[in-house]
């Protein structure tokens, strides 16, 4: 009898920092979709948003590591930290499987991404090696039947909670007390993250428009 692959959900995202909404959608995949564990992937270089502002990977990989350390099922992983260049979800999927070849592999996507599936880098590829979570929120308008090949639906409640909005309240020096994970709210506190927006009127340490 063939063994049992262990299940594991991909969340990748710069993570700038991560939310408690990347806990709870994590849980959801977890338990809706039946996955053993949740390992978060902070990107290096995501090939669709600018690199400007983002705050050191040491820092975004520490915060997704304390944020985590209470789950057994969750973990955090830093194969695209450890990578140069872009990070190709192809590419990063091609690795997972040289390295874990007992694992099955999930890659957990907003619903709004999974329209532009088909426009991702060597898709057919991917499709070919892994699976797809789409997170969907209630009244969200997706023809599901599209995409129901090789992308499993999970329904996510509605929040209204992003990483820009963590950034905005740190930079403005307001408490983000439950909007992210307590030992996460304590290392931003203690690095000071975020906090040069104040002096510049801008958003330090972010990546424009990076919610991920």
């Amino acid at each position: 009898m063939e063994k049992r692959k262990k299940q594991i959900g991909i969340m990748g995202g710069t993570f700038d920092p991560i939310h408690t909404g990347h806990l709870l959608a994590a849980e959801q995949a977890r338990e809706q979709a039946g996955l053993d564990e949740i390992w978060f992937m902070p990107t290096h270089i995501p090939p669709h948003k600018d690199r400007v502002g983002l705050t050191e990977a040491r820092h975004r990989l520490r915060m997704v590591e304390l944020a985590v350390a209470d789950h057994p099922a969750f973990r955090a992983c830093d194969l695209e930290l450890r990578r140069e260049g872009p990070s190709y979800t192809v590419d990063t999927v091609e690795l997972l499987l040289q390295n874990h070849p007992d694992c099955q592999f999930s890659f957990i996507i907003g619903g709004d991404m999974v329209s532009i599936l088909p426009k991702w880098h060597r898709i057919d590829e991917l499709v070919r090696m892994i699976r797809f979570i789409g997170l969907t929120r209630p009244g969200t308008k997706l023809d599901k039947s599209a995409y129901e090949t090789y992308v499993r639906f999970v329904e996510m409640p509605a929040w209204d909670l992003s990483s820009t909005l963590v950034r905005k309240k740190a930079a403005q020096g307001k408490s983000i007390r439950y909007l992210v994970h307590p030992s996460v709210e304590r290392y931003i506190k203690e690095w000071g993250l975020y906090e040069l927006a104040r002096e510049s009127g801008g958003t330090s340490g972010a990546c424009p428009g990076a919610d991920a």
